[in-house]
Parts: C-alpha cells; sequence; structure tokens
C-alpha cells in the first residue's frame, strides 16, 4: 500500500510536466512571455486595450492591469530583474507624474486598478503603493453614507442589503474585476475578509448567471455566450479558487461551477484548438482572447489536479500552441475582439471589429506563460 501512495504522489505532476514540456520553438512560454511582455513596456497606455498614443489615456483601464499583472508575474518568476525594475518605475509614475491616471473609484471596472500597486508593494514594500491600492480593495466594499445609499437604483440597494458590493451590477467581467484586487488585498494583508467578500460575490454571480449547462450568458437579458465574458469568468474562478482556503463554505459551489463549465468548453473546443467569438457557433469566427482564457483556466485547473491531466490538459496545448499562430512579426496577438457592450442580437457579436495588438488579448497570454511556469 505505501508503494502505491508513492506512486501516485510522484506520478501524478510527472504526468502534468509531461503535457506541459517539450514545446515547439514558437511556443516556448518563456520565449512568449518575454516578447509580450517588453511588447506592453513599449505601447503607450492603452484606451480600454487599444494602444495608439493619440489621443493618450485619461486613465488606467482593465485590460492594462491585466497585462501588468501578467508581466510583474514573468518577471518574478523568470527572475528577470531589468524587466521587474522597469515595471516597478512604470507603477511608481502613478504616485506622482501619473497620479492623474488613477481611475475614479465610481465603477467595478475602475477598481481592479488596484491591484497593481499591491503587486507592486509586495515585492518592493513601497508603503505608498499599499496606501493606494488598499483604498480601492476597501472602498470596494465601504459602508455607504445614506446619501449614497438612496442615489443607487433599486436593485442595487437590494443587492447591497444582502451583503455584495455596491458596484455590484451582475455582468459577467465583474467577477474578474473584484477578485483580482480582492485576492492582492489579501495577499498583502493576510485578513480572510477579503477573500471572503469576493467568494460569497462569486457565489451571488454563480446562482444569477450561470445556466444549467454550465455556460453565463453576457447578462440576464442577453442571452448569448459571448467568448470573452465567459472567459473573464474561468479567469476569476480558477484564480480566487487557488487562493480560497479550504474550509470557505463557499468553496465547494464555486469549485462545482468551474468544474461544470470547464467541461462545457472542453465541448465547444475545434479541432484547430480554438474557441470562438460565440462559444456554442461552430460559423463565429475562432477569437484569441477567449482562447486565451480558457487556456488559462485550464493550464490552472490540470496543475493544480482540479482536472484531468490527459483530457484538459491535451486539450490546453493544443489551444497554446495553436494560439502562436495568431502573433504578428510585432509580437501582437491578432483577432482579438473589440471591447464589447451587450446587446440582444446575435449578429451584432459576429460583427463585432477584430483588433491587433489589443491588451485584452495580450493580457491572456501573460496568463498562461505564468500558469506554465507554476
Amino acid at each position: 500500500m505505501k508503494k502505491i501512495l508513492l506512486f501516485l504522489l510522484l506520478s501524478t505532476p510527472i504526468l502534468a510536466q509531461k503535457v506541459f514540456t517539450n514545446w515547439p520553438k514558437k511556443a516556448d512560454p518563456i520565449t512568449v512571455g518575454k516578447r509580450t511582455a517588453e511588447r506592453f513596456m513599449a505601447v503607450p497606455h492603452s484606451r480600454y486595450g487599444v494602444t495608439f498614443p493619440n489621443p493618450p489615456a485619461t486613465q488606467i483601464t482593465y485590460p492594462d492591469v491585466c497585462t501588468w499583472l501578467g508581466s510583474l508575474g514573468f518577471a518574478k518568476k523568470t527572475n528577470d530583474k531589468d524587466l521587474q525594475a522597469r515595471l516597478h518605475a512604470k507603477t511608481a509614475l502613478l504616485l506622482k507624474e501619473e497620479a492623474n491616471l488613477q481611475p475614479k473609484k465610481n465603477h467595478v471596472d475602475n477598481f481592479v486598478f488596484g491591484a497593481i500597486p499591491l503587486a507592486v508593494y509586495l515585492e518592493n514594500r513601497n508603503e505608498e503603493l499599499k496606501t493606494l491600492g488598499m483604498s480601492y480593495a476597501d472602498e470596494e466594499f465601504k459602508t455607504l453614507s445614506p446619501g449614497e445609499y438612496t442615489s443607487l437604483k433599486p436593485e442595487v440597494r437590494n443587492w447591497y442589503a444582502a451583503g455584495l458590493s455596491w458596484v455590484t451590477r451582475f455582468w459577467m467581467d465583474d467577477m474578474y474585476m473584484i477578485t483580482a484586487v480582492q485576492a492582492k488585498a489579501y495577499e498583502v494583508t493576510k485578513n480572510r475578509k477579503y477573500l471572503d467578500r469576493a467568494a460569497y460575490e462569486m457565489v451571488a454571480y454563480l446562482d444569477t448567471l450561470q445556466n444549467k449547462d454550465g455556460l453565463f450568458y453576457h447578462a440576464p437579458d442577453v442571452p448569448f455566450y459571448w467568448g470573452r465574458g465567459d472567459g473573464w469568468l474561468a479567469a476569476g474562478m480558477a484564480d480566487l479558487l487557488k487562493v480560497l482556503p479550504k474550509d470557505n463554505p463557499h468553496r465547494p459551489r464555486i469549485m462545482r461551477g468551474y468544474l461544470d463549465m470547464m467541461g462545457v468548453l472542453l465541448k465547444h473546443q475545434d479541432k484547430q484548438g480554438m474557441w470562438h467569438q460565440l462559444i456554442n457557433d461552430p460559423n463565429a469566427w475562432p477569437e484569441t482572447s477567449c482562447t486565451g482564457m480558457f487556456t488559462y483556466a485550464f493550464i490552472v485547473g490540470v496543475k493544480k489536479g482540479w482536472l484531468d491531466e490527459k483530457t484538459y490538459g491535451t486539450a490546453a496545448r493544443k489551444a497554446w500552441i495553436k494560439l502562436q499562430d495568431y502573433i504578428n512579426e510585432n509580437g501582437d496577438l491578432t483577432e482579438i475582439c473589440e471591447g464589447t457592450n451587450k446587446k440582444n442580437d446575435h449578429q451584432y457579436y459576429l460583427d463585432r471589429k477584430r483588433i491587433t495588438g489589443d491588451l485584452h488579448g495580450q493580457g491572456p497570454l501573460l496568463w498562461c506563460v505564468n500558469a506554465l511556469l507554476e
């Protein structure tokens, strides 16, 4: 019996490593990660993912946050001190010269910004960065004044009364935006309240938005499985489960939601390894940002032992290799869906512009790299 247990303990990580090794040259995670992080350093702050220099960005937006965090993780995992120093310097600008780019604390998408200063604080212990980052994490779940409460929409008042954040709106991407900053706040403070409230919020979103087949509509009144929208939830659940203590009462529900989603996503992956702009429409165009997000969620699940290595590891490997075919000579990912509002119109999603180099896609590339390097 002891020999069998020893074999099982040793064989699981070895099998996982076999799935995620021996990459073709184009798909080597370190090469891809370095190129993508350096590309991020070379472009101006984006306007919701698009990195045109004119007109310049008026605030740091969430696609930058995703790519910034990915770049920081890559620099740390590869011990790239030069890249790390430049990322720290880029962050320090937000305290003074670029303080005007700190987002207003008035929308769920803006609060994720706090994860950047908190991530850098964990590396250089700059107390100013900690204060800045924690102000976003705490403001997201603040106790409202009577005037602030009455200014909320009636449905939001009900959600707030039930213990949810005042920025709750039940759009899919919220569950990455809320999770990322609250998880970083926990990492900084070791106070479990930050994970507890993120988990409580996640369960509310799962109970409201997840369909019986495991996927999520873009919003309750928009019955379409938009790729990147579902991608935010896939990544958000994976990230939260990575840090959520096993004794958290909400963990089983979140794990069930994650596993249900992963099983359905597996069925909709195409023969080349991609997922499409509308997940359940094989005639929709293959879209790279959602493919990156789903690949990331698969890699995390395999690495953590939540997903079957042979089945999901093979699918993740196939997707990762295929994604490299969509990277151009400048190191920019192509076929990225532009920023998209919700609309109850199937054709609306099919007609969205396909962008090159948008940070909605560049960020998930780095997430995958970092997961592969775990």
